[in-house]
């Protein structure tokens, strides 16, 4: 008998940089990537399984998907807890089966409710066993495999499930596992410090999947580290990959993550370019040599930073990296320094976050076992001013030194932004393989941005770099297109955020004040004066003043931003409104 299997990805916060969202509505694509996970999963069933795949990033999930099917399979980051727990509630509600799995419920299976079965660990240890048992209906709560499995004889994922056309980019994976132990950091302990990789023909099989659905374009490889095992990736991986792209007429340019080191290999620099390789994610943490010795960040400390940055640049690579804020070790400085490695390597998007600890890594054990940890992380450490442990630096301090870092760095003009991309394309060249071919979407990309970019409060600047790079770096026009475009996102989010954190603190400010004054009240009530009731009314018309204005504040932010503020409004009037009440009992008391 055929069972149908939904499987079902939550949706990722769009009030993040990591979204794109704002980037995204130029291009007509609803998500950034894929849920490539969910698409593994399905490669490992036997035969005889429907199945149905729900991005919430693209689509809703509507109940008749939820009837539809015998078993719902959801995976998650920490970051889609929130989505991840409506999906869950609504199959309870429907009651279909939830199986779940992914880094959230691997880290946090013993707090989660709602789950009939967590099947945690790689795909390829524990899906099989736990089918079998399901299937002879002895299945248990709980599978779990600490195994490390080769991946050499890996499946390749079921692309057609996806709706390519709702995606920026397509996804497949090489790597498992990183040689490298960053404190805050949970991937060498999840997949190991040995790196395993999947030979050269699983990955052009891949390809060659991907290429037969008629995708063109971005090929995300999802590896934590690229180059880990860096001996299969120099001598047995690019060179199939560049033979595969000559051979089909490069129809994907590739990006990846990686560690610093890369910068220190010109073999594997020239490889990865004639691959078709032009983006890497690099995380560079801290200009601090203090800040990475404390993390464990030991690569980093082996070069020069900014100048490996600049010289994979001149590869034709960009260079996305990832910077932290938080660490005990960081000085008054920090944040002057962290603008001034961000400006002077011409580093377009730079991701920098508040520093987070995750439950699983070193970090979130060290903070336990000093009394430190607050709450559990949500998973997401940019634009958001929260931090779940407390630091060493006075926290009013960190965060204002974290939000001037965002507003410098995408400030209201996006001058720094603009002169860092302009910095970039210098560097750059003319780099084999960044110069390509312009699409004739591109070409409406292009149209669509002139058309929204140029009246922003940003246009001039924006105007100034096009023709700039016009000029300058014709070649590369199109990826200063592409730039200007991710530059609006980065555009709206560090407003908005900004936006957001002055209402938040306008909203503690208000709470605070009305505090003062109803315990100044209730010591005027205790006296039994009763010509000091009109001090009462006077104050509840002015809570109800304040929270009404706050209110207009909520609603005058981007409707991404409100729900956390909302959540954080409702407690504070569920809370006052407690406060008022026991000072009205204690006037009636007194009266």
């Amino acid at each position: 008998m055929e069972k149908n299997i939904l499987l079902i990805y939550p949706e990722v916060p769009k009030n993040t940089y990591w979204s794109f969202q704002y980037a995204l509505k130029f291009t007509g694509k609803k998500s950034a990537m894929p849920p490539l996970s969910l698409i593994t999963i399905a490669a490992y069933f036997p035969e005889g399984y429907r199945f149905r795949l729900v991005d919430l990033n693209i689509e809703p999930l509507r109940d008749d998907d939820i009837l539809w099917a015998d078993q719902a399979y959801v995976s998650a980051m920490i970051v889609q807890k929130a989505s991840f727990e409506e999906v869950v509630a609504a199959c309870n509600r429907l009651n279909t089966t939830v199986v779940a799995g992914g880094p959230y419920p691997t880290s946090s299976h013993a707090d989660i409710k709602g789950v009939d079965h967590f099947v945690l660990g790689e795909v390829e240890n524990t899906l099989a066993g736990f089918i079998v048992a399901m299937e002879a209906g002895t299945a248990k709560r709980l599978y779990l495999s600490a195994d490390k499995p080769a991946l050499t004889d890996a499946r390749v994922p079921r692309f057609d499930l996806l709706d390519r056309r709702a995606y920026a980019s397509m996804s497949i994976q090489y790597s498992r596992g990183c040689p490298f132990k960053c404190e805050f950091c949970d991937i060498w302990s999840v997949y190991g410090n040995r790196p395993r990789v999947k030979s050269p023909a699983g990955v052009t099989a891949e390809l060659d999947s991907l290429h037969a659905s008629g995708w063109r374009g971005p090929v995300f490889i999802v590896d934590d580290n690229f180059i880990g095992n860096k001996k299969a990736v120099k001598y047995a991986l690019l060179p199939a990959l560049a033979a595969w792209q000559q051979s089909h007429g490069f129809p994907f340019r590739f990006f990846t993550e990686a560690s610093i080191n890369m910068a220190d290999d010109a073999v594997l620099l020239t490889a990865m370019r004639d691959a078709g390789f032009d983006e890497v994610f690099i995380g560079i943490e801290t200009p601090s040599r203090e800040g990475l010795k404390e993390t464990g960040k030991k690569q980093n400390l082996k070069s020069d930073m900014a100048t490996a940055v600049m010289t994979i640049q001149r590869y034709g690579m960009e260079v996305m990296a990832g910077f932290i804020v938080g660490f005990d070790s960081d000085p008054a400085d920090i944040f002057d320094r962290q603008i001034a490695f961000i400006q002077a390597t011409g580093i377009p998007q730079a991701m920098v976050g508040l520093l987070t600890a995750l439950p699983g890594t070193q970090l979130y054990q060290r903070l336990a076992s000093e009394g430190r940890l607050l709450h559990a992380a949500d998973g997401n450490n940019t634009h958001c001013n929260a931090i779940n442990f407390t630091p060493r630096m006075d926290l009013t301090q960190l965060k204002s030194g974290y939000n001037r870092i965002l507003a410098t760095i995408y400030d209201k003009r996006l001058k720094n932004y603009f002169r860092r991309c302009s910095r970039m394309l210098d560097n750059m060249g003319r780099a084999a393989q960044f110069g390509r071919d312009v699409h004739v979407w591109e070409i409406g990309v292009l149209i669509k941005s002139l058309l929204c970019q140029t009246m922003s409060p940003y246009g001039y600047q924006y105007s100034r770099f096009l023709l700039r790079n016009l000029a300058r770096n014709p070649r590369v026009f199109s990826e200063a297109v592409r730039l200007a475009v991710i530059g609006h996102h980065f555009y709206v989010i560090t407003r908005e955020m900004i936006k957001a954190e002055s209402v938040a603190s306008y909203l503690d400010e208000k709470y605070a004040y009305l505090c003062r004054r109803l315990e100044a009240c209730s010591a005027l009530a205790r006296t039994g004066y009763q010509e000091k009731r009109g001090e009462m009314v006077r104050l509840l018309k002015q809570k109800k003043r304040i929270l009404n204005k706050i209110q207009l504040k909520i609603d005058g932010l981007h409707v991404d931003f409100r729900r956390d503020i909302s959540k954080k409004y409702a407690d504070l009037s569920d809370r006052l409104q407690v406060l008022f009440e026991s000072l009205e009992e204690t006037a009636m008391a007194t009266g």
